[in-house]
């Protein structure tokens, strides 16, 4: 089967990168959600373990159960739990849903600041802290999410002046419900780089920590890395003669005589379809030929082993999409192997 292979010097690299503009370590989140954006749960929690990252992100509280021992702090996104845990916090995304936490929880209340997806509205500020207190939750911090920081525009401005009001609310709402001192934190990657000086306590970074940050010109920041490399196993060769085809529908024809290779990593496995016919090449130049299969895919190659590719960017442009998902369709089941 195709296995993946995280380079160690280049997560750290990009940790490092990080710290310094979080000034500090310890106001590092590790977004670990959705397998660790595709890299392995279980192999980045240790890692970052290792390099002294003590706070994470999970989507789930089966996430977060996973790597429970590896940190100090984890934050859940998107489930309300059915018991409380000390180590692991809740994220509030309804008024409505607050009287569903089990009383004691940890929770921090997810505010809406423009990007109108979760959170609630600024408005019910008081109106939910009101409801916390009558739930027994424990409130701790107050967040919001950017819809545009990684764009040129003067969204990330405006919503950061929100994020502001709602900070200075919270912090008088703090005090007259009984809440203890508030933590306040608004930035995700391409956020954190916005920033002149950060002064938040924490920061939720997920894709510059895996080395696939993509931001527009007078934005961008260098020396990321990308930590995953994928690569497949030939599974048989053939001599194919000028004018034969090759695979389902016999999309392609050789244009004259040639070795090629069928290596075991498909659609099954998180290899996107459409990367087919389109003149795909791995980092080594190797050519994609016809349909990528359910299970296998041909190259003109007969390598024993074939880098498919080292730099997810580089994949979502043939595939007209975005980095994040091309991480996240790799298969949990793909061994991933960490190396130096």
């Amino acid at each position: 089967m195709a296995y993946i292979i995280l380079n160690k010097n280049s997560f750290f690299n990009n940790l490092d990168i990080i710290s310094k503009s979080t000034k500090g370590r310890d106001k590092i989140a590790l977004v670990l959600k959705d397998n660790a954006y595709g890299h392995g749960l279980l192999e980045i929690a240790s890692l970052a373990k290792e390099y002294g990252v003590k706070k994470a992100v999970a989507r789930t509280s089966k996430e977060a159960e996973a790597i429970y021992d590896f940190f100090e702090y984890i934050l859940v996104l998107a489930e309300i739990p059915s018991s409380k845990n000390d180590k692991i916090r809740y994220t509030i995304n309804d008024i409505n849903s607050i009287d569903k936490f089990p009383q004691g929880a940890k929770v921090e209340l997810k505010v809406d600041t423009g990007m109108h997806r979760n959170g609630i509205s600024a408005s019910d500020l008081e109106e939910a802290f009101l409801k916390i207190k009558d739930a027994k939750l424990l409130l701790e911090a107050v967040f919001t999410h950017h819809r545009s920081s990684d764009e040129l525009t003067s969204e990330w401005f405006w919503q950061k002046e929100n994020f502001k009001r709602v900070k200075e609310e919270s912090k008088i709402l703090s005090q007259k419900y009984g809440f203890s001192t508030l933590r306040f934190h608004s930035s995700n990657s391409a956020s954190l780089f916005r920033h002149d000086s950060f002064d938040e306590d924490m920061a939720r970074v997920g894709i510059a920590a895996y080395g696939c940050l993509e931001l527009p010109k007078g934005l961008q920041i260098d020396g990321f890395k990308p930590v995953l490399s994928l690569w497949a196993n030939r599974i048989s060769q053939r001599e194919l003669r000028e004018g034969e085809r090759v695979g389902y529908g016999g999309d392609y024809t050789a244009i004259k005589d040639c070795t090629i290779g069928n290596y075991d990593f498909g659609y099954g496995d998180g290899f996107m379809r459409c990367c087919a016919g389109i003149g795909y090449k791995t980092p080594d130049d190797i050519e994609l030929i016809g349909r990528i299969s359910m299970d296998n895919s041909t190259f003109m190659s007969a390598d024993d082993k074939l880098l498919i590719f080292d730099d997810a960017r580089v994949v979502a442009k043939y595939a007209k999409t975005i980095s994040y998902e091309v991480l996240t369709s790799l298969k949990s089941e793909i061994s991933r192997t960490i190396v130096q």
